[in-house]
């Protein structure tokens, strides 16, 4: 079966819309990317469907929905500089090059990280800066952050990426247990941080000194 990726690419688009996301950047960026490249050959023809795929190392590619809505809640622009903690695929990093100059990403998993940046660069994708790292960690020397997205589930929120938000930054996480958590949306405000709770999600654990 050859599957129409611009076609599904659209139907994903179609969903996504319907599910509530409105920010017009965002929607072209995952109308940009090629998710069905970000997963192995014998998943591509599920890319495209609002759910989680696996990649492998007991890790998955989030589906298009939260992918969404976790960067539509960033309220991101070009100029920003954004904090990845989980690069996984790739995929994520991809949606947020699409909007922002400056992207950093921290994997944990050596060959996951490997296949994502050299996928991204095939892409063509410029701005990305990654290492291998505990990412609970955040990545201090680029510190502050516009944006911090958390792509893996918490017990807690990790201290140091309150510490490395910007003024003014936001920061996405899912927080609770291994078998579900709360997708929670942190502002700062000096040194105020308010957190909004989005709705109930299931991520991989985030493995750490500050995680799992």
């Amino acid at each position: 079966m050859i599957t129409d990726y611009e076609l599904a690419k659209e139907k994903m688009v179609e969903v996504l819309v319907r599910r509530g996301i409105g920010d017009q950047k965002v929607l072209t960026a995952m109308s940009n990317v090629p998710r069905h490249l970000f997963v192995s050959d014998d998943m591509q023809e599920l890319a495209y469907a609002d759910r989680p795929l696996p990649i492998g190392m007991q890790q998955t590619i989030s589906q298009p929905y939260i992918v969404a809505l976790m960067t539509e809640m960033l309220e991101l622009n070009e100029s920003m500089k954004v904090l990845e903690i989980g690069t996984g695929s790739g995929y994520q990093t991809a949606v947020l090059a699409e909007l922002c100059n400056s992207v950093y990403t921290v994997e944990l998993f050596p060959e996951l990280l490997e296949s994502a940046t050299a996928l991204l660069r095939k892409l063509g994708y410029r701005g990305i800066s990654a290492k291998i790292a505990d990412g609970t960690g955040g990545w201090s020397e680029y510190m502050p952050y516009d944006a911090i997205i958390v792509c893996a589930g918490a017990p807690n929120i990790p201290k140091p990426l309150f510490e490395q938000l910007a003024e003014g930054g936001r920061l996405i996480i899912p927080v609770g247990d291994n078998v579900s958590q709360l997708l929670k949306i942190v502002s700062r405000r000096g040194d105020e941080f308010s957190e909004k709770q989005l709705l109930r999600c299931q991520f991989v654990p985030l493995r750490g000194e500050h995680g799992w």
